[in-house]
């Protein structure tokens, strides 16, 4: 449990969170070819450029760190992109060889990055197993619903990201607010999230979105009191199936939880 008035970096402007102990741009690019069930080997190039260049632009709003390896993807895939707008030569001419597929290189690295994942996810299982550090309720949850039901798994950054591009666009659908948006830190919304979820086992991700204004900036602030509360190990995140809904979990904050920002201690 925190403290009741923790060092945290109140202003969202002033949070900051390091994507590399998350994910990296190749790992967003094989969300969005799972997401959008593409062939790996034959990538919708147009639609992949769209959806990365909408989940960096607001990853930037969300004043996420990203690194510039992201935004070198982003030009790689532009350029890509451009390529392939281009006319392609005849191949009737003498001279009109074989053209290499521009996206040729982008799929050798996923393919590679692909596998090394793969054996990460496995030690990690194996970690996992060994240490049983936390116990969710599947097996009874399994036993209500039958053969029917998908395990659980926990959630990457781009699951909980496109989760909330949807809470986003469903809030631009409601009419605007004429009062001015209540302004509230990272610090007690957390508080305000670990009450919620004290009052149950579990809560649905977008359940959490509901009890505040509904102002775009409310919105963000509760996104990144999430992320804090991950880091801190204050909860922990799970998805049903492969894009199922979300739901988060509270948990006990072990021993050797990191700190929280500002924090002498960190």
């Amino acid at each position: 449990m925190v403290n009741e008035h923790p060092d945290f970096e109140s202003s969202p402007d002033a949070y900051h969170v390091q994507l590399a102990s998350f994910e990296g741009p190749l790992d967003l690019l094989l969300y969005l070819i799972r997401k959008h069930e593409m062939n790996i080997y034959d990538i919708q190039i147009s639609r992949i450029t769209e959806q990365y260049l909408g989940y960096l632009e607001l990853m930037q709003e969300l004043n996420l760190d990203v690194a510039g390896e992201f935004l070198v993807m982003a030009s790689t895939l532009i350029h890509i992109k451009s390529r392939t707008l281009l006319p392609r030569p005849d191949p009737s001419q003498e001279d009109g060889g074989p053209e290499d597929d521009p996206r040729e290189a982008l799929v050798r690295r996923l393919l590679e990055h692909q596998k090394y994942k793969a054996a990460a996810e496995l030690l990690h299982e194996k970690e996992t197993l060994r240490s049983a550090q936390f116990m969710r309720p599947d097996a009874r949850v399994a036993d209500a619903a039958g053969d029917e039901y998908e395990p659980e798994l926990e959630v990457d950054l781009f699951s909980l990201l496109a989760a909330f591009r949807g809470v986003l666009e469903r809030a631009n659908r409601r009419p605007p607010m004429v009062i001015p948006p209540e302004q509230i830190s990272i610090e007690d919304r957390i508080q305000q999230l670990l009450g919620r979820l004290s009052e149950t086992e579990a809560c649905g991700f977008e359940d959490l979105f509901n009890d505040g204004d509904g102002s775009r900036p409310f919105m963000i602030v509760t996104f990144l009191a999430l992320l804090e509360m991950i880091r801190l190990k204050l909860i922990r995140v799970f998805q049903s199936g492969g894009f199922g809904p979300i739901r988060v979990y509270k948990r006990a904050r072990p021993a050797d939880a990191p700190h929280p920002i500002g924090d002498p201690q960190n």
